[in-house]
């Protein structure tokens, strides 16, 4: 990698999702993205203990969230599929950051889903707090030249907290080992989860 590239990296990784290009194409785009979750870096085996984070910044103030969107999409084959999602951008209108709830009709078990920037630091994972509670650690899953996901089955546990918190606290590490924090609200969640969703796609399966 040249000198020029590796500067790039690191620039666009301490701004915070700046130059993250989300996968936001519903319908059979979403499925290649809860496909994919099995790629999971070579890095990411390192545990904690390895990560000495050198200093803390907060993004909380410069990203915007919208509301809260449930989207579903059924198959003659399957079940349906819900996400439940949050998008944040940039007062310039950039993309900033995804989070995706991700549930199948007959399942127990849900899946939390994460877009984030390239550039990160892998190892030390994304750490999720509703409000003042309890830590939880997603691994990144897989990367792509614009965006790397953190995935994992999302705890019960942390799906009620998040129906009843007010605030999903995000912290990542970027590639100078500095912590970074957002902030995403849960006001809407619970409802939102539970209630129809805002538009349902049928896609159809070739015989």
């Amino acid at each position: 990698m040249s000198h020029q590239s590796h500067r790039q990296i690191q620039s666009s990784s301490l701004l915070l999702l700046a130059c993250l290009q989300l996968l936001a194409v519903e319908g059979s785009a979403y499925a290649a993205e809860a496909g994919r979750a099995t790629d999971t870096p070579a890095a990411v085996g390192q545990t904690e203990a390895e990560i000495a984070p050198r200093g803390q910044r907060s993004v909380i103030s410069e990203i915007r969230y919208g509301d809260w969107r449930k989207v579903c999409f059924t198959t003659s084959a399957a079940n349906m599929l819900c996400r439940t999602t949050i998008s944040g951008t940039w007062e310039t209108g950039q993309s900033a950051v995804r989070a995706d709830l991700i549930e199948r009709e007959g399942q127990d078990t849900a899946r939390l889903q994460l877009f984030l920037p390239v550039g990160l630091y892998l190892p030390a994972g994304v750490k999720l707090i509703v409000d003042s509670g309890q830590t939880y650690q997603i691994p990144y899953t897989w990367c792509l030249t614009n965006t790397c996901v953190a995935a994992d089955v999302a705890e019960p546990e942390l799906i009620q907290q998040m129906e009843a918190g007010q605030t999903l606290v995000l912290q990542v590490v970027d590639s100078n080992v500095v912590t970074i924090t957002t902030s995403l609200p849960l006001g809407q969640f619970a409802a939102v989860r539970k209630n129809a969703p805002a538009q349902l796609f049928e896609q159809g399966v070739a015989e």
